[in-house]
């Protein structure tokens, strides 16, 4: 009965940021790249059952192995979504360095990013509820794991790469609150 809850737990926190990705990252083109290699089937969404940040440290350290191995044409990037850790976006912006410092033993450091997303995202020298900080909101916290050569890639490909942070705020700021909860009505 648990391994069917957890297992159903699962399935709808990768639905969930399934719908995200489509609706707001996506639909809203707040990243250019990701289209692409999602109508691609090229974006692994990984659930860790971690409780502690320890065990997810130990669960990235897994998948960025993995993708490290994996096939860019079957697997571009990872999506680990954690649930039931760093639910307080304090201490999950303080876990980014410890993250970034397991890339780094693993010698990935250049090789594979970690892009940070979470409900409660917010930038530095933003209000909580500030529109722009919506840019990096998802359902869940989640670890998204880039290869570096394919950002570059992408990048390079993008007439003007600093454009996309500024067009997502003005994208953002038109929309509002209203219409990003309008977003998830079915």
């Amino acid at each position: 009965m648990d391994v069917e809850r957890t297992e159903s737990a699962a399935e709808e926190a990768i639905a969930a940021t399934k719908m995200w990705l489509e609706r707001a990252v996506i639909g809203l083109n707040l990243c250019p790249f990701a289209k692409a290699v999602h109508l691609d089937n090229r974006v692994l969404f990984r659930v860790s059952e971690a409780r502690s940040p320890e065990v997810l440290l130990e669960d990235l350290a897994v998948e960025l192995r993995a993708l490290e191995k994996a096939d860019p044409d079957q697997c571009e990037t990872t999506l680990l979504i954690h649930p039931h850790v760093l639910g307080d976006f304090i201490d999950y912006n303080n876990f980014l360095d410890e993250a970034e410092a397991v890339a780094d033993r693993l010698g990935l450091s250049g090789e594979i990013q970690v892009a940070s997303f979470h409900p409660l995202y917010q930038f530095a020298d933003t209000e909580p509820d500030d529109i722009e900080n919506y840019t990096n909101r998802s359902p869940y916290p989640a670890l998204h794991l880039l290869r570096e050569a394919s950002v570059e890639r992408a990048v390079a490909a993008c007439s003007d790469p600093a454009m996309i942070y500024k067009d997502n705020i003005k994208t953002l700021r038109q929309l509002g609150h209203e219409g990003w909860r309008r977003l998830w009505l079915d």
